[in-house]
């Protein structure tokens, strides 16, 4: 069995020698002026993203990706019991996320936008769907590092979308007051941070790092595993409250739209917000429509939806009145 997994293990990753592995992790983690260049750089390209709602932006911010460099150095020190690489790696990761909060919340307050467009939104009710994620660009993080031939920019992108974005949203989001949602985006941060550093410390062991004792390797494990495990608690919720969600878009969409099961013939439904927290939970439905929306209609749809879902729903109406003009030569 020991020859068998040893052979996988050479076979599949031929990881470099672990005292080389080491000197560079340690050099990633270093705290000095190239790293706060690059934390400032990928905050102000991703809060710029954000505020113009541009994935092409973000995406810019993906190409530098500063904190994957000590996080992959702080999986090593965890599974190997490395206080020196422990304590550069958790001050560097620590230092570079203050100063995109506070960079992101001090741009929030001087631009003072009223509206946040999807991208923000986006970031803010992180699933189970957002942690798988983050495993597999942790995954593919620990593989490049120990693969010599491999370049850092496919880790590089892979992680800094999962990182950077949500701590802009954090700072953007207090700076307007959004608490909820930053604690949203805080979670999603805090989600992938221990995704990508489970999915390492996986990768390093895969590649036969593990040289630590026992007890040191079990507290890493066993502190991961219990973190992931907290995690996936609020997460579920979400993930299918998300579920829910779909759902109901999908039977107002029905009701309203596709099979225009009231009166009205031209509804426009232009967004759908689903208030879980309330008892009975309540849709909030603002739509653009030529005559007003009566409260009997209004009823129907909720009896429809309770028909549909088999849940109880108050529903909203935010009307929005719309005319349709032609003219003359085209009546």
């Amino acid at each position: 069995m020991r020859r068998n997994w040893e052979l996988l293990r050479n076979f599949g990753l031929e990881a470099i020698p672990i005292l080389k592995i080491r000197e560079s992790l340690v050099k990633d983690s270093k705290l000095d002026q190239n790293y706060l260049i690059l934390i400032l750089s990928s905050c102000l390209i991703a809060t710029f993203g954000l505020l113009i709602n541009s994935a092409a932006v973000i995406i810019g911010a993906m190409i530098i990706a500063p904190l994957m460099l000590p996080l992959r150095g702080f999986s090593f020190a965890t599974l190997e019991g490395d206080a020196k690489l422990l304590s550069r790696s958790t001050g560097a990761i620590a230092l570079g996320t203050i100063i995109a909060v506070g960079c992101s919340l001090i741009i929030g307050l001087i631009i003072g936008i009223p509206q946040f467009g999807s991208e923000i939104w986006s970031r803010t009710q992180p699933t189970l769907i957002d942690l798988l994620i983050a495993i597999v660009a942790g995954g593919i993080s620990g593989y490049a590092k120990i693969r010599p031939e491999m370049s850092d920019a496919i880790p590089g992108t892979a992680i800094s979308v999962a990182l950077m974005p949500p701590l802009c949203v954090v700072g953007l989001t207090l700076s307007q007051g959004q608490w909820e949602a930053a604690l949203g985006a805080s979670l999603l941060y805090l989600t992938n941070l221990i995704g990508i550093n489970l999915a390492c410390i996986v990768v390093y062991v895969w590649g036969g790092y593990a040289r630590s004792n026992e007890l040191s390797r079990n507290l890493s494990w066993g502190v991961s595993i219990l973190l992931i495990i907290m995690l996936a608690i609020p997460l579920g919720i979400s993930f299918w409250q998300m579920i829910d969600r779909a759902k109901v878009n999908s039977s107002i969409n029905k009701i309203l739209v596709t099979e225009s099961q009231l009166k009205h013939k031209s509804i426009e439904l232009e967004s759908l917000r689903v208030n879980w927290k309330a008892k009975p939970h309540s849709v909030l439905l603002k739509v653009k429509v030529a005559e007003p929306i009566s409260s009997a209609e209004v009823k129907v749809v909720e009896q429809l939806l309770q028909q549909q879902l088999d849940k109880t729903f108050v529903v909203v109406f935010h009307v929005t009145a719309s005319q349709r003009i032609q003219s003359s030569d085209n009546n």
